[in-house]
């Protein structure tokens, strides 16, 4: 199993960040025996990796990490890097790998304090002689003064560092940056693809791997969780209910409240998972006695890191309401699909019954105002609208259609 294989039909991306990889190893190899390095006109300091939602752009980015990160004996012998089963490989793809560096947005921001010490450690030497890799997860979320201080390192690199940024689109990130870069574009794997990996991959019934494929429409990263965790197939199914439910004005803010419920429990959890055990973490680091008062001077830092689990928690609590809209989009999708009389293949098969009855009983163009509702609670919650007033206003709008 090499690095590649979690990049789920993304053949080509995986062909050229392989070269990239070859590249960027014979450079450290020369390098290491004094003798000239080699045109590595396949690597380069920058990369953008793009593409929609659940592609695997940042999955694309780690494995990338992970090759330029190899220490295979069989290199020597003419094997590739990236075996997936180093040392080096391994660190990389887990995330503990000295010289890999993760930055990703805890709140809807990344924050220049957030990205101070990895810019600093970005112009220091790699520990381990090959290379300093920073790999910034949610590029599209630094805000100006973070994206100012990234700017300012991609422009002057040092020899050994490399870049690694994931967005949606160029357009998220700032054209100076994105001009320093080179571009890499991954697409939605097909259904085929994802249920294949999760037959192969997570030991999955085909029957069942066919379906959340279907459910989430090439998103890898949803359909494993829905293949794996029966609570997801639990919300999943309460959210495709909520069309039927949204019938009188009561029935709609009684949906848009428990929506809105589940996913603040959905935060909860997290936080009770992370939280507590973070927090006795850094105590202890400060030398805290168990129990004890902290030492003079530290407050400060133990209320970063409760701001820090603040975001995150809010953060949390948007991503499971994104993945709840994406649900309903595709339900409205299937009855549009049906209206219209549409070959494409539905989504929502396990739903079949309430599409047809909604796709009978409704008009298409109906149909598509709802769409626009929910995309329109979407740009509510980017907007920092307080989470129920912007469902609340999406469950009365569908209701009204």
């Amino acid at each position: 199993m090499t690095v590649w294989d979690d990049l789920v039909g993304q053949e080509r991306v995986s062909e050229q960040l392989a070269a990239a990889a070859r590249d960027a190893d014979a450079f450290v190899t020369a390098a290491a025996s004094d003798a000239p390095p080699p045109e590595a006109s396949r690597m380069t300091h920058a990369w953008l990796f793009t593409g929609p939602p659940g592609a695997g752009r940042n999955q694309a980015a780690r494995a990338f990490a992970a090759a330029l990160q190899c220490v295979s004996p069989d290199r020597a012998l003419g094997g590739a890097p990236g075996c997936g089963f180093c040392d080096g490989c391994h660190t990389a793809l887990v995330g503990t790998h000295a010289d890999v560096s993760t930055v990703a947005a805890v709140g809807a921001e990344i924050l220049v304090k957030d990205m101070r010490d990895t810019v600093r450690k970005s112009f220091t030497a790699p520990a381990n002689g090959r290379w300093q890799v920073i790999l910034v997860e949610d590029a599209e979320r630094l805000n100006e003064k973070s994206a100012n201080a990234v700017l300012k390192a991609v422009e002057e690199p040092a020899p050994r560092t490399v870049w690694l940024l994931c967005a949606p689109s160029v357009e998220d990130v700032l054209p100076t940056i994105r001009s320093r870069c080179r571009h890499l574009v991954l697409s939605t794997p097909s259904v085929e693809a994802v249920a294949d990996m999760l037959v192969r991959r997570e030991g999955i019934e085909p029957d069942v791997a066919a379906s959340v494929a279907r459910a989430t429409q090439g998103h890898v990263d949803r359909a494993r969780r829905l293949a794996t965790d029966p609570a997801a197939r639990a919300r999943r199914a309460t959210v495709l209910k909520l069309p039927q439910r949204v019938e009188d004005v009561g029935g709609a803010l009684r949906a848009a409240q428990e929506l809105v419920d589940a996913a603040a429990e959905d935060a909860k959890q997290l936080a009770e998972e992370m939280d507590g055990k973070e927090t006795e973490d850094l105590k202890a680091a400060l030398g805290a006695a168990q129990g004890g008062r902290l030492p003079r001077g530290t407050a400060g830092v133990v209320k970063d890191l409760e701001d820090m689990q603040k975001r995150r928690r809010t953060r949390t609590q948007r991503d499971s309401l994104d993945v709840a809209l994406a649900d309903l989009t595709s339900f409205y999708r299937d009855v549009l699909a049906l209206q219209l009389g549409s070959r494409i293949a539905l989504a929502n098969t396990d739903a079949e019954d309430a599409l047809e009855r909604l796709a009978r009983s409704s008009t298409p163009e109906s149909t598509l105002r709802r769409i626009e509702a929910i995309a329109a609670c979407g740009e509510a919650l980017d907007r920092n609208v307080a989470p129920l007033l912007a469902v609340e206003a999406m469950t009365m709008a569908l209701r009204a259609g």
